[in-house]
Protein backbone atom coordinates (compact mmCIF):
# COMPACT_ATOMS: atom_id res chain seq x y z
CA UNK A 1 0.00 0.00 0.00
CA UNK A 2 1.32 3.79 -1.32
CA UNK A 3 2.26 5.30 1.44
CA UNK A 4 0.79 8.72 -0.20
CA UNK A 5 -2.40 9.96 -0.16
CA UNK A 6 -1.91 12.11 -2.98
CA UNK A 7 0.03 12.34 -5.98
CA UNK A 8 0.18 14.33 -9.16
CA UNK A 9 1.99 13.66 -11.55
CA UNK A 10 2.83 16.19 -14.41
CA UNK A 11 0.02 18.22 -13.68
CA UNK A 12 -0.74 21.44 -16.34
CA UNK A 13 -2.63 23.92 -16.34
CA UNK A 14 -3.06 26.38 -19.37
CA UNK A 15 -5.57 29.33 -20.26
CA UNK A 16 -5.07 30.24 -23.97
CA UNK A 17 -1.38 30.77 -24.65
CA UNK A 18 -0.72 31.16 -20.83
CA UNK A 19 0.49 28.08 -18.68
CA UNK A 20 -0.19 28.92 -14.87
CA UNK A 21 1.10 25.61 -13.58
CA UNK A 22 3.57 23.74 -15.23
CA UNK A 23 4.06 19.90 -15.31
CA UNK A 24 3.79 20.18 -11.37
CA UNK A 25 4.78 16.73 -9.36
CA UNK A 26 3.93 16.27 -5.60
CA UNK A 27 3.58 13.32 -3.70
CA UNK A 28 1.65 14.13 -0.21
CA UNK A 29 2.22 11.73 2.55
CA UNK A 30 -0.92 10.40 4.79
CA UNK A 31 -2.00 11.71 8.26
CA UNK A 32 0.99 14.84 7.53
CA UNK A 33 0.94 18.47 6.86
CA UNK A 34 2.07 19.49 2.99
CA UNK A 35 2.56 23.62 3.42
CA UNK A 36 2.51 24.77 -0.42
CA UNK A 37 4.62 27.68 -0.80
CA UNK A 38 4.35 30.86 -3.22
CA UNK A 39 4.18 34.09 -3.65
CA UNK A 40 0.68 35.69 -4.70
CA UNK A 41 -0.06 34.51 -8.72
CA UNK A 42 2.20 31.69 -8.15
CA UNK A 43 -0.09 28.98 -9.34
CA UNK A 44 -0.94 27.48 -5.60
CA UNK A 45 -4.35 28.25 -6.23
CA UNK A 46 -5.16 26.88 -9.57
CA UNK A 47 -3.02 23.51 -8.26
CA UNK A 48 -5.53 23.24 -5.43
CA UNK A 49 -8.33 23.71 -7.73
CA UNK A 50 -7.48 21.13 -9.92
CA UNK A 51 -6.74 18.47 -7.22
CA UNK A 52 -11.09 19.41 -5.92
CA UNK A 53 -12.71 19.06 -9.80
CA UNK A 54 -13.06 22.86 -9.99
CA UNK A 55 -10.49 23.20 -12.89
CA UNK A 56 -9.66 20.43 -15.06
CA UNK A 57 -6.18 19.86 -16.19
CA UNK A 58 -4.72 20.56 -19.25
CA UNK A 59 -2.41 17.76 -18.82
CA UNK A 60 -0.93 15.24 -15.98
CA UNK A 61 -2.80 12.68 -13.89
CA UNK A 62 -3.71 12.86 -10.48
CA UNK A 63 -3.73 9.89 -7.89
CA UNK A 64 -6.16 9.40 -4.70
CA UNK A 65 -5.28 6.68 -2.76
CA UNK A 66 -3.25 5.17 -5.50
CA UNK A 67 -5.84 5.09 -8.06
CA UNK A 68 -6.90 7.49 -10.74
CA UNK A 69 -8.83 10.34 -9.28
CA UNK A 70 -12.59 10.43 -10.26
CA UNK A 71 -15.04 12.66 -8.73
CA UNK A 72 -15.90 9.67 -6.55
CA UNK A 73 -13.72 10.75 -4.30
CA UNK A 74 -14.62 14.20 -3.08
CA UNK A 75 -16.89 12.28 -0.66
CA UNK A 76 -13.30 12.04 0.62
CA UNK A 77 -11.97 15.25 0.70
CA UNK A 78 -12.59 19.04 1.87
CA UNK A 79 -11.90 22.20 0.75
CA UNK A 80 -11.96 26.23 1.99
CA UNK A 81 -10.32 27.36 -1.55
CA UNK A 82 -11.38 31.57 -1.84
CA UNK A 83 -14.67 32.24 -0.04
CA UNK A 84 -16.12 29.95 1.82
CA UNK A 85 -19.54 28.04 0.36
CA UNK A 86 -21.71 29.55 2.96
CA UNK A 87 -25.29 30.88 2.72
CA UNK A 88 -25.32 34.53 4.46
CA UNK A 89 -28.79 34.06 5.66
CA UNK A 90 -28.77 31.11 7.43
CA UNK A 91 -27.19 30.81 11.00
CA UNK A 92 -23.85 28.95 11.76
CA UNK A 93 -25.70 25.67 12.83
CA UNK A 94 -28.13 25.80 10.34
CA UNK A 95 -25.46 26.02 7.24
CA UNK A 96 -23.73 23.08 8.77
CA UNK A 97 -26.87 20.83 9.42
CA UNK A 98 -27.46 22.17 5.64
CA UNK A 99 -24.19 20.50 4.79
CA UNK A 100 -24.83 17.11 7.41
CA UNK A 101 -28.18 16.52 4.71
CA UNK A 102 -25.92 16.67 1.72
CA UNK A 103 -23.50 14.22 2.81
CA UNK A 104 -26.17 11.95 4.97
CA UNK A 105 -24.62 12.77 8.34
CA UNK A 106 -26.72 12.75 11.52
CA UNK A 107 -27.32 16.62 12.31
CA UNK A 108 -25.46 15.74 15.74
CA UNK A 109 -22.09 15.99 13.76
CA UNK A 110 -22.83 20.03 13.02
CA UNK A 111 -22.78 20.53 16.52
CA UNK A 112 -19.34 18.56 17.16
CA UNK A 113 -17.87 20.84 14.07
CA UNK A 114 -19.32 23.99 15.89
CA UNK A 115 -17.50 23.19 18.89
CA UNK A 116 -14.33 22.23 17.17
CA UNK A 117 -13.89 25.60 14.90
CA UNK A 118 -14.79 27.81 18.23
CA UNK A 119 -18.41 29.14 17.33
CA UNK A 120 -19.96 27.42 20.02
CA UNK A 121 -21.42 30.65 21.31
CA UNK A 122 -22.35 32.07 17.83
CA UNK A 123 -24.28 28.98 16.17
CA UNK A 124 -27.45 31.09 16.23
CA UNK A 125 -26.30 33.92 14.71
CA UNK A 126 -26.73 34.96 11.01
CA UNK A 127 -23.57 34.38 9.00
CA UNK A 128 -24.26 37.84 7.41
CA UNK A 129 -23.38 39.16 10.65
CA UNK A 130 -20.25 37.20 11.26
CA UNK A 131 -17.06 39.19 10.91
CA UNK A 132 -14.09 37.62 8.74
CA UNK A 133 -12.24 35.76 10.27
CA UNK A 134 -15.94 34.03 11.88
CA UNK A 135 -16.57 33.52 8.00
CA UNK A 136 -13.38 31.65 7.82
CA UNK A 137 -13.92 29.32 10.89
CA UNK A 138 -17.28 28.22 9.51
CA UNK A 139 -16.16 27.72 5.95
CA UNK A 140 -13.06 25.55 7.67
CA UNK A 141 -15.94 23.58 9.94
CA UNK A 142 -17.77 23.25 6.10
CA UNK A 143 -14.60 21.42 4.98
CA UNK A 144 -14.17 19.14 7.68
CA UNK A 145 -18.19 18.50 8.33
CA UNK A 146 -17.38 14.75 6.22
CA UNK A 147 -14.80 13.82 8.49
CA UNK A 148 -12.70 13.89 5.32
CA UNK A 149 -9.33 11.82 4.70
CA UNK A 150 -7.89 15.04 2.76
CA UNK A 151 -8.28 18.62 3.78
CA UNK A 152 -7.31 21.45 1.64
CA UNK A 153 -7.04 24.68 2.82
CA UNK A 154 -5.93 27.49 0.55
CA UNK A 155 -4.68 30.59 2.92
CA UNK A 156 -7.31 30.13 5.59
CA UNK A 157 -5.68 32.59 8.35
CA UNK A 158 -7.28 35.37 5.99
CA UNK A 159 -9.39 37.51 8.13
CA UNK A 160 -8.17 35.49 11.60
CA UNK A 161 -6.26 38.00 14.47
CA UNK A 162 -3.21 36.30 16.27
CA UNK A 163 -5.06 34.28 18.67
CA UNK A 164 -7.60 33.26 15.44
CA UNK A 165 -4.39 32.25 13.85
CA UNK A 166 -2.86 30.67 16.39
CA UNK A 167 -5.95 28.42 17.73
CA UNK A 168 -5.85 27.35 14.08
CA UNK A 169 -2.30 26.07 14.05
CA UNK A 170 -3.40 24.45 17.01
CA UNK A 171 -6.25 22.85 15.19
CA UNK A 172 -4.63 21.88 11.86
CA UNK A 173 -1.55 20.12 13.61
CA UNK A 174 -4.20 18.06 15.63
CA UNK A 175 -5.83 16.53 12.30
CA UNK A 176 -3.04 14.20 11.25
CA UNK A 177 -3.88 12.22 14.75
CA UNK A 178 -7.58 11.84 13.56
CA UNK A 179 -6.49 10.21 10.13
CA UNK A 180 -6.52 13.41 8.07
CA UNK A 181 -3.75 14.70 5.49
CA UNK A 182 -3.92 18.45 5.12
CA UNK A 183 -2.58 20.38 2.24
CA UNK A 184 -2.21 24.14 3.33
CA UNK A 185 -1.22 26.90 1.08
CA UNK A 186 0.06 29.96 2.14
CA UNK A 187 2.69 32.90 1.02
CA UNK A 188 3.27 33.52 4.94
CA UNK A 189 7.06 31.62 5.68
CA UNK A 190 6.52 31.77 9.19
CA UNK A 191 2.57 30.51 9.20
CA UNK A 192 3.32 26.98 7.57
CA UNK A 193 7.20 26.86 8.89
CA UNK A 194 5.22 25.90 12.07
CA UNK A 195 2.48 23.37 10.92
CA UNK A 196 4.36 21.54 8.21
CA UNK A 197 6.08 18.79 7.90
CA UNK A 198 6.76 18.87 4.00
CA UNK A 199 6.91 21.81 2.09
CA UNK A 200 6.58 22.31 -1.77
CA UNK A 201 7.16 25.94 -3.08
CA UNK A 202 6.10 26.66 -6.51
CA UNK A 203 6.85 29.98 -8.72
CA UNK A 204 5.69 31.16 -11.74
CA UNK A 205 3.72 27.80 -12.04
CA UNK A 206 6.35 25.60 -11.34
CA UNK A 207 7.33 23.42 -7.97
CA UNK A 208 11.04 25.06 -7.57
CA UNK A 209 11.81 22.87 -4.16
CA UNK A 210 9.59 19.59 -2.32
CA UNK A 211 10.58 17.85 1.09
CA UNK A 212 10.82 17.87 4.45
CA UNK A 213 11.76 21.03 6.46
CA UNK A 214 14.74 20.89 8.60
CA UNK A 215 15.30 23.06 11.37
CA UNK A 216 18.84 24.05 10.25
CA UNK A 217 16.99 25.46 6.73
CA UNK A 218 16.72 29.06 6.04
CA UNK A 219 12.98 29.00 4.86
CA UNK A 220 13.11 32.37 3.74
CA UNK A 221 16.56 31.78 1.52
CA UNK A 222 15.00 28.63 0.58
CA UNK A 223 11.97 30.57 -0.97
CA UNK A 224 13.75 33.39 -2.62
CA UNK A 225 16.45 31.26 -4.28
CA UNK A 226 13.61 29.41 -5.74
CA UNK A 227 11.25 32.54 -6.88
CA UNK A 228 14.30 33.95 -8.72
CA UNK A 229 15.13 30.86 -10.25
CA UNK A 230 11.72 30.54 -11.92
CA UNK A 231 11.44 34.17 -12.35
CA UNK A 232 10.37 35.18 -16.52
CA UNK A 233 10.61 31.41 -17.03
CA UNK A 234 6.96 31.34 -18.46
Amino acid sequence: MSEYILETKGLTKKFKNQIAVDNISLSIRKNSVFGLLGPNGAGKSTTLKMITGIMKPSAGEILFENHPWTRKDLKDIGALIENPAIYPNLTAMENLKLACTLYGLPKMRAEEVLNIVGLEKSGKKKVKNFSMGMKQRLGLGMAIINNPKLLILDEPTNGLDPIGIEDLRELIRSFPSKGMTVILSSHILSEVAQVADEIGIISNGVIGYSGKIKKEDNLEKLFMDVVERNRGEN
